[in-house]
């Protein structure tokens, strides 16, 4: 038991030194520089190389994380007028957006019909009727909540 722990201490120990074998610079007839790791052949020479060097790493300082509530002190301020028409824009803007997207909810739910859709005349094939009645109620979901987030936008105004 003792011997075959010998053994493996042994060759852990050893196996670092095997990874650095030895090198050969070729020069063939036409000049050209290989670098090999046998120099069997004519016109090798062996290079000495040094060893290879390890460089433990640098410990740094973590970098400090200014908070939220921390402000430059050349910060821009906005004076109450100025938000006050910003917030007004904003609104309008959210306002907008939420009358086109019920405009859009309206024309699909139209469209859809109650899960029927009227079938066009490209739409031979019921597999392309069925995808289409599926992409418009994706788009009815896809609105619905598109409203929702408008409604819980508006109200986070007032």
């Amino acid at each position: 038991m003792k011997r075959q722990l010998a053994i493996l201490l042994f060759s852990a120990t050893a196996l670092p030194a095997l990874a650095q074998s030895e090198v050969y610079l070729c020069i063939d007839s036409n000049g050209n520089r290989e670098y090999k790791n046998t120099g069997a052949t004519k016109g090798c020479k062996r290079v000495d190389l040094p060893g290879v060097t390890t460089v433990p790493a640098v410990v740094t300082k973590k970098p400090v994380i200014q908070t939220a509530s921390a402000k430059p002190t050349d910060f821009p301020r906005v004076n109450d007028t100025v938000q006050k028409a910003r917030d007004s824009d904003r609104k309008q803007i959210l306002q907008d957006e939420m009358r086109t997207e019920e405009q859009k909810l309206a024309g699909l739910r139209g469209e859809y019909n109650n899960g029927e859709p009227e079938r066009r005349g490209d739409e031979r094939n019921y597999a392309k009727y069925q995808e289409r009645t599926a992409a418009l109620k994706d788009d009815i979901a896809r609105t619905e909540k598109n409203v929702d987030a408008l409604k819980r936008e508006l109200g986070n105004l007032k």
